[in-house]
């Protein structure tokens, strides 16, 4: 495969399962059955053709690799390609994409076939996020995700799903607006859209606090920080489990890739600037929704705080700028796609069983779902941080760059630990453990074929890269460490001009 347009085949290979599935009309048992099977061999054939690229990948390249480029509109590219910071998001991607399929063959019984489409649009629009190298297309891959998990949320969702689904919508087209606007300021400044162009480019100083400000807008609705987090718990909680998985997985973590691919290095000046404001939000979130999240009724919606919290971790690695944060930073996007997705498949079997997610619902799992006790431990532990689980290595390295940094914003961010291990034992305890007393318990069922599938492979994960997390390292070291030095260097040459 060493020269077909690989990065063109993963992205748009989902569209094809899409199409396969518009030809099947009937609505009946067989045709659906048949729409679940085709939209999950196209999930696991995609994956398969991803890890080519990985194989394909040089590790010590900090450079684009499997380029492609076309022209596109009007002077636009169609411009692909991958480097270190964004391979492992294409992996995780597709990687979880059938899971999330499986985790919907029994709960969506309604308009399958329209289902299944979206998520395989969805998973295009993923892929080419991370896959492109035009400014433009970025911004149209990025746009049109919202499309459909909005429909995701807005038809399979809750009672509450019209106006979870718009809130999603309008924060993150509101922020995105300013990013176009970012865009063609850039455009008009440095006479293209291409991305290692751009990368190239010295933007004024005065210009990359206006862009940087703009591109923040976007990203930190996205990602999403405090105190632009409030439409995340809405949807989380009206989602459908397969949307929450994605959602908190997959596209959550665009916000951080955007702030590496552009606000750092393009607008570095303004990000040294910009620092100390983002750890002061990145602690807020850190401790604030810490502490929103033990007082949660819902376990989706104290899920969804949870997340928030750590993507604080995120924010603050991220604009430490020295190896150990950034490296952190990015460690911690990964590990967290994983143990946000595990946690809410874990909600997902017991509302499956159950039809509640609410907490005071439950107690006493054990006794009945043993297996399902275990998993959902190991889960728990993780998004907690227990070392030999891939979410210390995240948080220990984060902490570690804000050290460096700053060490007051390391000593807060520590607070952030103590208290996920607050509300996550909390709410193990309540759900877990304890007598059996709801009598709507006494029947209730262990994993099944399908459930075990579906969360076994993610605790091997969590705990591969919780012990030997350099499977993550060697792939970003490259591309972080060329990042992190042209970000001092321009800062060396804007303090030597200065002086001057």
């Amino acid at each position: 495969m060493g020269d077909w347009p690989i990065l063109s085949i993963v992205i748009f290979l989902p569209l094809v399962g899409a199409a396969i599935i518009l030809l099947i009309y009937e609505d009946s048992e067989i045709a659906r059955r048949n729409v679940r099977n085709v939209a999950l061999w196209t999930t696991l054939l995609t994956f398969f053709v991803s890890i080519f690229i990985w194989i394909r990948f040089d590790n010590s390249n900090p450079g684009f690799q499997m380029v492609e480029k076309a022209d596109w509109l009007g002077g636009i590219s169609y411009y692909l390609g991958v480097d270190g910071i964004s391979m492992l998001f294409i992996i995780l991607t597709t990687f979880l994409m059938p899971f999330a399929i499986l985790a919907s063959w029994e709960s969506i019984q309604k308009r399958v076939r329209e289902y299944m489409i979206a998520f395989l649009v969805l998973e295009t629009l993923m892929i080419g996020v991370f896959s492109t190298l035009d400014i433009v297309l970025f911004y149209v891959f990025f746009e049109a995700g919202l499309i459909p998990m909005f429909l995701i949320i807005g038809v399979w969702g809750g009672k509450r799903r019209v106006y979870a689904s718009f809130k999603f919508f309008l924060y993150t087209l509101v922020g995105s607006v300013l990013m176009l606007l970012a865009i063609m300021a850039m455009y008009w400044d440095a006479g293209t859209t291409e991305i290692p162009k751009l990368l190239e480019h010295d933007f004024p100083a005065g210009m990359q606090t206006w862009l940087w400000l703009a591109f923040f807008a976007s990203f930190a609705v996205k990602l999403p920080m405090w105190p632009v987090h409030t439409w995340l718990p809405d949807a989380h909680v009206e989602a459908p489990t397969a949307g929450s998985v994605l959602l908190a997985a997959i596209l959550l973590k665009m916000g951080g890739y955007g702030f590496l691919r552009f606000s750092l290095p393009m607008f570095p000046l303004a990000s040294d600037d910009f620092a100390p404001f983002v750890y002061t939000l990145s602690i807020i979130a850190i401790i604030y929704t810490s502490l929103v999240a033990l007082m949660q009724e819902d376990m989706k919606k104290l899920i969804a705080y949870s997340s928030v919290a750590h993507m604080g971790y995120v924010t603050m690695g991220i604009f430490t700028m020295n190896m150990q944060g950034v490296q952190g930073g990015i460690f911690q996007m990964l590990s967290h796609g994983l143990i946000s997705a595990a946690l809410f498949l874990c909600v997902g079997v017991i509302y499956d069983r159950m039809h509640t997610r609410e907490i005071a619902a439950y107690g006493g799992l054990v006794n009945r779902m043993p297996n399902y006790a275990v998993v959902f431990l190991i889960f728990t532990l993780a998004n907690v941080g227990l070392p030999g689980t891939s979410g210390f290595v995240g948080e220990f390295m984060t902490i570690l760059g804000a050290f460096i940094a700053n060490t007051w914003v390391a000593i807060f961010a520590t607070i952030g630990v103590i208290l996920s291990a607050a509300y996550a034992l909390w709410l193990y305890r309540r759900v877990v453990f304890g007598s059996m007393e709801k009598e709507s318990l006494r029947d209730i069922m262990d994993l099944n074929l399908r459930e075990k599938a579906i969360l076994y492979p993610l605790v091997v994960l969590v705990i591969l890269y919780g012990i030997y997390p350099t499977f993550v390292f060697d792939v970003t070291e490259a591309s972080v460490e060329a990042l992190v030095n042209n970000y001092q260097d321009a800062l060396k040459v804007a303090t030597e001009a200065a002086a001057k």
